[in-house]
């Protein structure tokens, strides 16, 4: 080999040698800017969240008076003891409590200091100084739909059923509840939705010691007991298949399906055997709802009404729930039974029949279909005698 080739050899070895030098400078650089930039973020969330928990003022010796209504979410709680300046962020206060499962929160007045931490004021809380007498009581009960959830509130309220309405078909305030609440989100605004709301509105009693409470206090308190209850679910299960709102859909249709707690599990198994086989749900709640009418039996032109909520014209979950779930529907939604089953019958009186086959299923409808019919005329005479 010449001289000169010799050279051209040293001189290419020498150039990448040269190129890898500055490929791994800038590497280097790269990760470096990047470690410095994961450092600086930890560093911030370490100073907020630390900031967030301490004290307002270490230093202050002023007594604040604050009072906590009853019915108040964790939410409402931050949001009171943020303007009363003892906390720093009422938002974080509610994703603070909800991290440590806190709960138990005492109606009351309390003397707090801004000189108090943050588990300071919620050990503070949970004691309770002094409860107060509620005002204002009502009942929700399970599987309502949101029209009722409104008259109920109307009826032991000043608020009447249109403003109640009008208030939770606010395009702009729900935007307002998409920001503050984990279970709501942008799906409760699809086009076809008929209440945004509905399937969110938590049934249980309520207590307020304002008798002239707000529409959207009522609604908040509802809102926050359903987002303390998915949340406990979707902690359980992490790789849960569906989203909140699949979740709460199906909730919806199990509570109006089942009448007896041992059922829930089974039809919520027969509601996901049917999702997993890509088969219709076929489920008659959806159907009377798409109507807008509560149905005693289902037709065959009832089945063929055309809305996104009719799961025996469209396949997959509908577009959003169908009523307002329990917490038993909820955990049913979340804890699937494992069965074979695909198919069920829920016969009048309450019970269930289960099956594998379409064979199966429809000798046990036409065995006992005519227990509805009967039913349903027994009612219409009975009515008939009164009158």
């Amino acid at each position: 080999m010449s001289d000169q080739k010799k050279d051209e050899q040293l001189d290419k070895y020498a150039e990448k040698v040269r190129r890898a030098k500055i490929v791994r400078k800038i590497v280097l650089i790269c990760v470096a800017i990047i470690f410095l930039f994961f450092i600086s973020a930890v560093t911030f969330s370490y100073l907020y969240m630390k900031s967030a928990m301490g004290p307002v003022d270490a230093e202050s010796t002023e007594i604040v008076n604050v009072e906590i209504p009853i019915g108040s979410s964790s939410t409402s709680i931050g949001r009171i003891l943020e303007e009363e300046g003892v906390i720093k962020n009422g938002s974080f206060f509610r994703y603070y409590v909800r991290y440590k499962n806190e709960s138990g929160f005492q109606a009351g007045k309390y003397e707090l200091s801004k000189a108090m931490t943050l588990d300071e004021i919620i050990d503070e809380l949970k004691e309770g100084l002094m409860m107060q007498e509620a005002d204002l009581m009502f009942t929700i009960p399970e599987g309502l739909w949101l029209e009722n959830v409104a008259r109920l509130i109307a009826q032991n309220t000043d608020h009447t059923e249109d403003e109640i309405m009008e208030t939770i078909s606010d395009e702009e305030y729900l935007e307002e509840l998409i920001e503050r609440y984990f279970i709501l989100t942008e799906d409760i605004l699809t086009d076809g939705i008929r209440h945004p709301l509905e399937g969110y509105l938590f049934p249980a009693r309520y207590d307020f010691v304002d008798e002239d409470v707000s529409i959207e206090t009522i609604i908040e308190a509802m809102i926050e007991r359903t987002d303390k209850i998915v949340a406990k679910y979707m902690s359980y299960y992490p790789d849960h298949p569906y989203t909140v709102h699949e979740t709460l859909t199906l909730a919806s249709i199990i509570e109006r399906e089942a009448q007896k707690e041992k059922d829930r599990y089974t039809i919520s198994g027969v509601l996901y055997n049917r999702l997993d086989r890509n088969m219709r749900l076929q489920v008659d709640p959806t159907v009377a709802y798409a109507i807008g009418e509560h149905l005693y039996m289902t037709s065959y032109a009832d089945l063929r009404v055309d809305s996104p909520y009719n799961t025996y014209m469209y396949a997959g979950i509908p577009i959003g729930p169908v009523a307002n779930p329990g917490e038993a529907s909820i955990k049913a939604a979340f804890e699937p039974e494992e069965t074979e089953y695909i198919y069920f019958y829920a016969r009048y009186g309450g019970d269930v029949l289960y099956s594998v086959t379409y064979e199966e299923h429809n000798q046990n409808v036409q065995k006992y279909r005519h227990e509805w019919a009967e039913a349903r005329q027994s009612e219409e005479n009975e009515e008939g005698e009164q009158e």
